[in-house]
C-alpha cells in the first residue's frame, strides 16, 4: 500500500517537467547561477537582436548594453555557470507549479488560400475591422450575414475552419490564388466578445480525448463533419478578429519587431516587458509531438504578447507554413527559464524590473 502511494502522488515529467530547483515563492525569483547541463544553441539570437536594435530605438536605449554583454558571453563560451562574470544577473521563473516548471505552448503563421471575389468554392470571407457603434457582432452574427454589404471583405477562403485557425494565431500569411500574390495579413482588432476554446469544447463533447487534442485533432474532427456541424462547434467561441494587409511580408510582434522563429516568445508584460531576454531550456517533441526527453538551451527574446500567455506561460513562435503548425499545434510542454539583466542598467535586478 506504501508503494502504490507514493506512486499515486508522483509529480508528472511526461511534458518535460523537471523538479531540481526546489520550490519558488514569486513569478520572478532571485538567483546567483544558471546551473544546465543542457546542448546549448544560441544561434538565432543576434538576428532576433539585430531587428530589435534596428527597429527600436526606444528599446535599443534600454537593452543594447545587456544584449552586447550576453552576444560577448556567447561568443565566449554560452557557459551558465559564467553570466555573473559578464555582469549579468539572473532571475529564474517559478513555473506553474511553482518548482521552476514554465509552460511553452506555440504559434505560428498559417498561410491560407483566398480569392480577390468570391466563387462557389472559395465563399467564406475576411474581415476588416468594422466601425461597431456600441457592440460588435457576435461570430454568430457574423456567420449570418451581420457584415455583409459594408465592403469589408479582403478576399476569400474556401475553408471557415482556416480563417479561424488565423484568427487564432493572430496574424497569417494568405496567398491569393487568382494572381498568385503572397501578402501578410496582421491583426487589426477583435469584436470584443470572449474567447471560448473550440479544442475544450470538443473534449467537454467527448469528440475528441483531453490527452489527443491538438491543432492536427481538431482538423481531424472537422474533416469528419458537414458544413452545419463545423459552422455550429465554431460559433461557440463568440470572438472574432478583424485584419489588416500589410506591405511588408515580416510577421510581427506587439513590439512592433519582426519575428524570428524559435527566437521570440509571447509573454506576459507585467513581468517580462517587451525586448527582455530569457535563456530557457526549451523542451523538444517528436514528430508526434511528444516529448522526446531532450531540452536545449536557448537565448529568446519577449516580443509579443497573448490574451491567454499570462505569467508562468510563454508562447514559443515556430514560424510560417503547415509544418510550423503542426508543431506549435502539439507544443504543451514545460522547461526552466531565467529572466536576464545587466548590473548596474535599466535592466538590472531582474527580478524586481516588472511592467512595460
Amino acid at each position: 500500500m506504501l508503494i502504490l502511494g507514493l506512486v499515486g502522488c508522483a509529480r508528472p515529467t511526461d511534458h518535460g517537467q523537471q523538479y531540481i530547483d526546489g520550490r519558488f515563492d514569486q513569478v520572478l525569483n532571485q538567483v546567483s547561477t544558471v546551473e544546465s547541463d543542457k546542448p546549448r544553441d544560441y544561434s538565432q539570437f543576434e538576428q532576433q537582436m539585430e531587428l530589435v536594435l534596428e527597429r527600436s530605438p526606444s528599446m535599443a536605449a534600454k537593452y543594447q548594453p545587456l544584449y552586447q554583454h550576453l552576444q560577448k558571453w556567447a561568443e565566449d563560451s554560452g557557459d551558465p555557470t559564467q553570466l555573473s562574470n559578464y555582469g549579468i544577473q539572473i532571475a529564474q521563473m517559478g513555473g506553474a507549479d511553482d518548482f521552476g516548471n514554465v509552460m511553452f505552448t506555440g504559434y505560428f503563421s498559417p498561410v491560407i488560400e483566398l480569392r480577390h471575389e468570391p466563387n462557389e468554392k472559395f465563399r467564406y470571407p475576411v474581415y476588416a475591422m468594422p466601425k461597431c457603434e456600441e457592440q460588435c457582432p457576435t461570430r454568430a452574427d457574423i456567420y449570418a450575414g451581420a457584415l455583409e454589404g459594408l465592403g469589408l471583405e479582403l478576399g476569400y477562403s474556401a475553408s471557415m475552419l482556416d480563417i479561424f485557425m488565423m484568427e487564432v494565431q493572430g496574424s497569417g500569411f494568405v496567398h491569393f490564388e487568382d494572381n498568385d500574390q503572397l501578402q501578410y495579413f496582421a491583426y487589426n482588432g477583435k469584436n470584443g466578445h470572449p474567447y471560448v476554446s473550440i479544442g475544450k469544447v470538443l473534449i467537454e463533447r467527448d469528440e475528441v480525448p483531453r490527452e489527443k487534442m491538438s491543432l492536427k485533432a481538431i482538423k481531424d474532427w472537422v474533416s469528419q463533419q458537414d458544413h452545419a456541424s463545423v459552422r455550429e462547434l465554431l460559433e461557440q467561441n463568440p470572438s472574432f478578429v478583424f485584419f489588416k494587409p500589410q506591405d511588408s511580408l515580416d510577421v510581427m510582434g506587439t513590439a512592433g519587431i519582426p519575428l524570428q522563429a524559435h527566437a521570440s516568445v509571447a509573454a506576459d508584460r507585467e513581468y517580462l516587458p517587451m525586448g527582455s531576454v530569457l535563456l530557457a531550456e526549451v523542451p523538444q517533441l517528436d514528430s508526434e509531438g511528444n516529448w522526446n526527453g531532450q531540452h536545449v538551451l536557448k537565448l529568446l527574446m519577449a516580443l509579443d504578447t497573448g490574451g491567454a500567455v499570462k505569467k508562468n506561460h510563454l508562447d514559443l513562435y515556430h514560424g510560417m507554413g503547415p509544418q510550423a503548425g503542426l508543431d506549435a499545434g502539439h507544443y504543451k510542454h514545460y522547461g526552466r527559464v531565467w529572466k536576464l539583466g545587466l548590473e548596474g542598467s535599466q535592466t538590472g535586478s531582474p527580478w524586481q524590473n516588472v511592467g512595460g
